[in-house]
């Protein structure tokens, strides 16, 4: 059994979350301790308990210590098997986390997977669904493995009541990504969007990015939607010959639609201005499927986040890989060895 330390480099959900993918992948049983205590409020939340049920539900797993609160779970895995699950958070808690264990979990299944969450799908301190569509699913096509996902409802805190729908082919070997290189830049594109709110505010987002990128036009499409909570946020990409970059912001009661808009673009140059060639949320959800695929990858970051760092921890705890980095503020390359499991 593999003992994991939740207290150790960034602290927080995604060890957690992706020590429940790794484990299914691998069929290794885990035990995980202080989970989550680097935050205020340690333990396992709603959406931590619906990552749990999820992955365990897809596996057939005996899980011991799944109840809010939980600081130290046991998670004895099975088998993958396709079907049909529906996951409800029951609070605004991001959809995309409990799909980020999902996806990782289903990588290896036989047969196709259906995921129905309904949660939180732009909240604070987690990836929009917008990261998912634009950013993260066409570069995990590009390896391989076929996503399709379709968001029926956005979600935002507090009241929640995002609703998305995912599915998971299967896949039977990963391919390698070689991203030391952007190539050209092709247009940056994305999405103004608002929910319960009015369509003036959607455009006047998308006017002000217009506004603030002059390098190339922005393609922003206008969002405008009906839903059970309120909220509003601009998501941006670059596309580059050879990848993505992204950036993104959520609106806030107070501050103006062109505030909301330039927040998007201050986070998207800031990758831009690097020489990245993916950006710091990318890196780290991606680098589990590079352990996977059939040959070494490679890829630049504008820094080592603590994230990307406690990801690579934990993934040498499952894998006999070598992950080396090395460069200087602004472009640190990261190369993955893989090895067989």
């Amino acid at each position: 059994m593999i003992e994991i330390d939740g207290a150790e480099g960034e602290g927080g959900g995604q060890i957690f979350r992706c020590a429940l993918g790794l484990a299914t992948l691998t069929g290794k049983e885990i035990r995980v301790v202080n989970i989550r205590s680097n935050r205020p409020n340690p333990g396992l939340a709603g959406q931590h308990l619906t990552a749990v049920k999820g992955v365990a539900q897809l596996s057939d797993a005996r899980v011991e210590g799944a109840s809010i609160g939980s600081r130290e779970l046991t998670f004895l895995p099975g088998k993958i098997k396709g079907g049909r699950y529906r996951l409800d958070i029951g609070t605004a808690g991001s959809v995309t986390l409990v799909l980020q264990a999902c996806l990782l979990a289903a990588c290896r299944s036989d047969s196709e997977i259906t995921l129905e969450l309904t949660g939180g799908t732009n909240v604070r301190w987690s990836p929009p669904v917008d990261f998912y569509e634009f950013v993260l699913l066409p570069l995990l096509d590009r390896m391989g493995m076929k996503v399709r996902m379709e968001v029926l409802l956005r979600g935002f805190y507090p009241e929640g009541g995002g609703r998305v729908v995912a599915t998971i082919s299967p896949v039977k070997q990963l391919r390698q990504l070689d991203l030391e290189k952007r190539g050209d830049l092709i247009g940056v594109e994305g999405a103004s969007f608002v929910q319960n709110l009015t369509k003036e505010v959607a455009q006047r987002m998308a006017i002000q990015v217009r506004k603030r990128i002059i390098t190339t036009v922005p393609k922003v499409r206008v969002d405008v939607r009906q839903g059970r909570s309120a909220g509003a946020g601009v998501f941006l990409c670059a596309k580059y010959a050879n990848t993505v970059l992204s950036g993104d912001s959520l609106g806030e009661k107070g501050i103006p639609s062109e505030k909301v808009a330039d927040m998007a673009v201050d986070a998207l140059q800031k990758e831009m201005w690097s020489e990245a060639t993916l950006d710091v949320h990318a890196a780290d959800q991606l680098l589990p499927y590079m352990v996977l695929a059939e040959g070494p990858s490679r890829f630049r970051v504008r820094e080592m986040t603590g994230h990307l760092q406690s990801q690579i921890d934990l993934i040498l705890k499952f894998f006999d890989a070598r992950i080396e980095a090395e460069g200087k503020e602004g472009s640190v390359l990261v190369q993955v060895k893989p090895t067989r499991t």
